[in-house]
């Protein structure tokens, strides 16, 4: 025995002594002249050809990266463990929400490694599944995934959209429920787009853009000009309806929705931001839904977000932040739409109102308090019902549910409860389990997650999640992840993550802030992290990690940030602005260049929470933060692991190519600066689930070895 610890611990250190040569030998990456004059400021951007992402050397320098980056990885101690404790924690089958149409239920389910989950319909509950849909066909590496379904009213038709390598465009084909065959239907230069069946089943509304110009790269070419349309079944796309466009406002992205009686098609308009407004087609008049019908204006300004939650004839009833920051429901008579005859359904209450579902007479309402769900039964003149009582502190989504039916099906989650599938029961308010997954190794009773609140800079309270193993020692000593994102009006609720799981399993602390910017406490909440109250969302995490360390839970070496897209644009701003305070930098898919991210892709429409740099006084602000500019040399930065991948048509992944070029040219320490770039992946969405734990593997085996933790166990 004492031998093979020797002979183990020749072979660790072997390998760091490998990983510690190689990190300091990074490509080399040309520096060019390029310079900008934003509002007479010259702004030097000397890794401007990085963005050129089809060019030959842009090609060269990712290989060159990934050639630096897989192996340090591989070469670290913690990393095959890992991997096989992932694949062991990660083989669970894991369903989706079944949703009816007709009389079939359909959901989605993977049985644990399968790269993506599979479309199943079966004729009850307890009827025998079949396949209707099995991406892992489509594609022998996984990278086709199923990005969007909808089934029409009958059940007898599917219309699914097709995603490769991660991309958000999407191609829509339709298939037969009952013989699994496809149509020829083939739309493609889809988009962000809903799929509205016809109550007749014979066609469906979506939403595309024009196709690109001939000589620019679809990926990364901006998003204008959204159209809607309406396809009938059996019929080619340029035979396809236009029901709506607006030439002079090219940024206006749309969502359709059919309502459930099939009498109105509702139409959301958005620019950028979650503010819209609201169009209506009345599709009985004329009866074909093909032939344009007069669109009313019902909500004709962006003055609130509306969501439309259904409809009792002309009386439509929505969710809206208007004179109401954390939410309301109204109701609308089409008959008189001015607003003096709006109907207050359920008034704006102290918690946030996150989601309203109607089915039949009633309504569930899930809200948030203090970023924990509650869920409650109302009827539709606002009356209480009854409370649905949860396991625990946690988060409820995915309500399902029509009027006509009754049932629904929801989920409920927190960080040690992977996520269970309820049925209630309408008539007698009963919740029953239809799906607990069962985990290798875990056990809730385990792990505690407590709230705690801590001041930001200016004083603002701020609540925080922090989750780890019963009996933890507060000696500053721990390992801990701190996770953000604070942004776009999304809300950080408790989630459950097998990756977090074995981090915690092992050691780890996972500390999960509510930063403002998000949706937790309403709209005043969101609109204090935009714009030029950004810092805000900085100062809340900085203030997060000087909590975690003041109350020992942990220290700067021993602290890891982590977070992804307007998260990963979160890490590369704080640990521009407080290096010291971090050992480990984990940002994925970030908004890295926040002088240009608005001329790629959907990146105008971000503008409402980042403002642009056309604007003068903006400009100021972006500059001050913007991640790939306000690094500076003769800087000790943290070991830097930057993630993303080449089909990222969201954020595109110059922005983290120009970051990961800067940080490596500037870095004063000796901690390591790496991009992992992944080929065939895009955003996060779709990725195959031996993609995912690939990354995860590699993304924890970096965190965990710069952090001074023991190899894991198996």
């Amino acid at each position: 025995m004492y031998t093979e610890w020797i002979a183990l611990i020749l072979v660790v250190l072997l390998a760091v002594a490998s990983v510690e040569a190689q990190s300091l030998k990074y490509p080399s990456t040309r520096k060019s002249d390029h310079v900008d004059n934003y509002h007479g400021t010259p702004v030097p951007d000397p890794y401007r050809w990085l963005e050129d992402t089809e060019s030959a050397e842009t090609k060269a320098w990712i290989e060159a990266q990934n050639a630096l980056t897989l192996p340090y990885l591989h070469a670290l101690p913690h990393r095959e463990p890992l991997k096989r404790i992932l694949t062991r924690r990660w083989n669970y089958p894991r369903y989706g929400i079944p949703f009816k149409r007709g009389r079939r239920y359909f959901y989605f389910k993977n049985d644990g490694l399968q790269n993506q989950a599979v479309l199943y319909w079966q004729p009850t509950l307890t009827g025998k599944p079949r396949v209707l849909l099995d991406p892992n066909l489509l594609s022998p590496d996984g990278t086709v995934s199923v990005s969007n379904v909808a089934v029409s009213d009958n059940g007898r038709w599917l219309a699914y959209g097709l995603s490769q390598a991660g991309s958000d465009w999407q191609e829509i084909r339709v298939r037969s429920v009952e013989t699994g065959e496809d149509l020829p239907d083939d739309l493609r230069w889809v988009k962000f787009s809903s799929i509205a069946w016809t109550k007749d089943g014979k066609g469906f509304f979506y939403c595309r853009y024009p196709e690109p110009p001939k000589d620019a790269n679809p990926m990364w070419h901006p998003n204008l000009n959204q159209k809607v349309y309406y396809h009938r079944l059996g019929t080619s796309q340029n035979e396809d309806i236009l029901i709506l466009e607006d030439p002079n406002h090219p940024e206006w992205r749309y969502s359709i929705t059919v309502s459930e009686d099939g009498r109105y098609a509702v139409i959301g308009v958005t620019e950028a931001g979650p503010k819209n407004l609201v169009y209506v087609i009345d599709l009985q008049r004329p009866s074909q839904p093909e032939v344009k019908s007069p669109i009313q204006p019902l909500i004709d300004r962006f003055e609130a977000s509306y969501q439309f939650l259904g409809n009792d004839g002309t009386l439509f009833y929505f969710r809206t932040d208007l004179d109401a920051p954390r939410g309301r429901v109204i109701a609308i008579d089409l008959r008189h739409p001015d607003k003096e005859h709006w109907k207050t359904i359920l008034p704006e209450g102290e918690d946030t109102l996150q989601a309203v579902t109607l089915m039949g007479k009633q309504m569930a309402v899930v809200t948030l308090h203090n970023a924990t769900s509650r869920v409650s039964i109302y009827t539709l003149k606002g009356e209480f019902v009854r409370e649905i009582p949860l396991p625990t502190l946690g988060t409820c989504s995915g309500f399902v549910g029509r009027r006509s039916q009754d049932e629904f099906f929801y989920g409920f989650t927190s960080f040690v409860h992977p996520y269970t599938i309820y049925r209630y029961e309408v008539r007698t308010g009963e919740s029953t389990v239809f799906h607990a997954p069962q985990i290798e190794g875990l056990d809730p009773s385990q792990y505690e997650t407590k709230q705690v609140w801590f001041r930001s800079k200016d004083g603002t309270r701020v609540p925080m999640f922090i989750t780890h193993r019963k009996g933890l020692k507060l000696d500053g000593q721990n390992p801990t992840l701190l996770y953000g994102y604070g942004g776009f009006n999304i809300s950080l609720t408790p989630f459950f993550s097998v990756s977090y799981f074995v981090w915690m399993e092992n050691g780890g602390v996972l500390a999960v802030p509510n930063l403002r910017g998000g949706g937790e406490f309403g709209e005043e909440w969101h609109q204090a992290g935009t714009k030029e109250r950004k810092q805000n969302v900085f100062d809340d995490f900085i203030a997060a990690a000087e909590y975690l360390i003041d109350h020992r839970y942990t220290s700067p070496q021993k602290l890891a940030i982590r977070g992804g897209s307007n998260g990963g644009l979160l890490v590369g701003a704080v640990m521009c602005q407080r290096p010291e305070l971090f050992r480990v930098a984990l940002p994925a898919v970030g908004v890295m260049d926040m002088l240009r991210y608005h001329q790629f892709t959907i990146g105008s429409a971000w503008k409402e929470d980042y403002g642009t740099s056309d604007d003068p006084q903006m400009f100021r602000v972006l500059y001050a933060y913007s991640p790939y500019h306000n690094l500076k040399p003769g800087v000790r930065y943290p070991a830097t692991l930057v993630t993303t991948g080449d089909h990222d048509d969201r954020v595109m992944p110059a922005h983290s190519f120009k970051f990961a070029a800067r940080l490596q040219e500037v870095q004063a320490g000796e901690a390591p600066v790496l991009i992992r770039i992944q080929t065939r992946a895009g955003h996060g969405a779709g990725k195959p689930t031996s993609l995912l734990i690939e990354e995860e593997a590699d993304v924890l085996a970096f965190a965990m070895y710069h952090l001074g933790m023991e190899v894991p166990k198996e």
